[in-house]
């Protein structure tokens, strides 16, 4: 699989995706079940590949078509 998220996007992600996991614990309405989005950019940090980013042509990883 090839890399396309960079270091500062990993951290970005990372911060994001945190902070909507947070809203689980936080709310108390049935809204905080919105939280989960945050696990996309922390899968996507993860993994250092985002499937939007593939899909229209994107990177920001500084080794373009890097391997796993």
């Amino acid at each position: 699989m090839t890399h396309n998220v960079g270091r500062l996007d990993r951290a970005v992600r990372v911060i994001i995706g945190l902070a909507l996991l947070s809203l689980v614990f936080v709310l108390d309405t049935n809204a905080r079940w919105f939280g989960l989005i945050g696990l996309v950019p922390l899968l996507t940090a993860l993994t250092g590949n985002c499937p939007a980013y593939t899909l229209f042509g994107l990177s920001t990883c500084p080794l373009k078509g890097r391997k796993a």
